[in-house]
């Protein structure tokens, strides 16, 4: 509960911190940050997402004592890493002073933007230690501290300093000052280090997680060349309007579905070490049942009030395109969730992660030929059109690696079915909502929303989730979560 505590808190204020950051900067600039931004993702993914992919795979509690080398394995690649990208950083801002001074140089941007890839990286590693060793007390504290920095200096900086660099900055060097507030519960027993085993954990940190990385770059890499397009097409504020829309739908889609992965995978992690393969793969297909249940009426509800929302909470300055985009990027970044947190885990937990690659190429295939189509007709929400035809390409074909063949998987597929009907009733029943006044359309269509498919759920007992809960609350059974066997 910790972990889904930590990620409610960290979703919320991500979601204010991100709006402020629009409204304090301003369409361009906010355009400008977004490009940053997504590079720095970009770069985190291609230089650390192996290493973080790597640690919650394979560390655990038992691994902790047992086999140090894998965090030690893991340290070292980290460190080398971060300091060479810091040093590129250093570098870049050097350059920057002498060839073109100004923080909105584009030296100064990359340098900016790296600082930023050193403390998402350093972050997320050390958070994905603390869920794999199922220690949800320091997992929050990590969150909370992290989000109340990052806070602090990133609003303060966009505030005192009203210049992307500064705030992308102030972004890497909270996450990095989050991890130095809590290095000592972080650290492992010290264990005296063997080479050997050195270069064994990272032949096998490179042959399991580099597949997955190459994948997710080229998911990263959808929203830059996207947002690139429309910046060069529309300019830096139509960029702008496109990365606020495109950042609040993601995170009302994703965000729980982050904060499920993180426990259902380590779950599925766990199973397998004291039950083995098979029991694993079970846990897999239970937990892919109780993804979609959970994440399919988020798509629905995020649909339902999206106007409310636009009224109500986005900058004025962002009003009207942001519907528009974000509207049309709902059904692409539902297919994102589904393969990161249904689809993925299939093959991570099978050590064959190759599939996930050809999928990404298909998507960013598609993609590019809606970039070459679309905008010509349609204008700028072309490219957000292109985008979700990109996405769903790709969850098409990784689902048909996944569940076709030898080794297809079984799933719930009455779970899903019931999902998709609960779903459908709930917008059927909060489609008039949508038309009345904001204030109201909020107020009524989020807990109205949240009955119907709940009443839904507990009458049909759609993935368990009934089952899990009279276990967990009625008669106080921990143990007895069987929709996804989380504590």
């Amino acid at each position: 509960m910790a972990v889904i505590a930590a990620f409610i808190l960290n979703a919320g204020l991500n979601f204010v911190l991100g709006l402020l950051i629009a409204q304090l900067l301003g369409p361009a600039d906010f355009g400008l940050f977004a490009l940053a931004t997504a590079g720095a993702i970009v770069a985190n993914t291609v230089l650390f997402e192996w290493l973080r992919l790597s640690a919650t795979r394979f560390y655990s509690a038992r691994v902790r004592h047992d086999e140090p080398w894998i965090r030690q394995g893991l340290d070292r690649a980290y460190a080398v890493l971060t300091l060479g990208l810091l040093g590129a950083a250093l570098l870049s801002a050097a350059l920057g002073i002498v060839v073109e001074p100004g923080p909105e140089g584009h030296l100064a941007i990359a340098a900016g933007a790296a600082l930023a890839a050193i403390g998402i990286g350093i972050f997320d590693y050390h958070a994905a230690l603390a869920r794999a060793r199922f220690d949800g007390g320091l997992y929050f504290r990590l969150v909370a501290v992290k989000n109340v920095l990052s806070f602090a200096m990133m609003a303060g900086a966009a505030w005192f300093f009203p210049q992307p660099v500064w705030v992308l900055a102030a972004a890497g060097i909270s996450q990095a000052l989050a991890i130095a507030f809590l290095h000592r519960p972080l650290r492992d027993p010290v264990a005296p280090r063997q080479r050997v085993r050195l270069r064994e954990t990272w032949r096998l940190f490179v042959a399991y997680g580099l597949p997955l990385i190459a994948a997710n770059a080229i998911y990263q890499l959808l929203p830059f060349i996207n947002r690139g397009s429309i910046a060069a097409h529309g300019g830096l504020a139509e960029a702008g309007y496109f990365a606020l829309a495109a950042d609040v739908t993601t995170r009302s889609i994703g965000t729980l579905g982050t904060a499920l992965d993180l426990l259902l995978f380590q779950l599925a992690v766990r199973v397998e070490e004291h039950e083995g393969r098979e029991a694993a793969e079970r846990q897999v297909a239970r937990n892919t049942g109780v993804v979609v249940a959970l994440l399919l009426p988020c798509a629905v509800g995020f649909w339902v009030v999206l106007p409310a929302l636009q009224a109500l909470v986005v900058p004025e300055a962002f009003r009207g395109p942001f519907a528009a985009y974000a509207g049309l990027m709902i059904p692409g970044f539902f297919c994102l969730a589904m393969m990161n947190f249904a689809l993925n885990p299939i093959f991570q937990i099978r050590r064959r992660t190759r599939p996930v690659i050809a999928a990404a190429l298909v998507g960013l295939l598609v993609n590019a030929a809606g970039l070459w189509v679309l905008p010509q007709h349609l204008g700028s929400e072309g490219v957000a059109i292109a985008q979700t035809l990109g996405l769903a390409a790709a969850t098409l074909l990784l689902a048909l690696r996944a569940l076709t063949g030898r080794d297809r998987l079984a799933l719930p597929w009455w779970d899903i079915l019931a999902a998709g009907i609960a779903s459908l009733a709930m917008a059927l029943c909060l489609q008039p909502l949508r038309h009345i006044e904001p204030a109201r359309c909020l107020a009524l269509s989020i807990p109205l929303g949240m009955l119907i498919y709940a009443a839904l759920v507990w009458i049909f007992d759609i993935a368990g989730l009934r089952a899990h809960a009279e276990a967990r609350f009625g008669r106080g059974v921990s143990g007895a979560a069987k929709p996804a066997g989380a504590d």
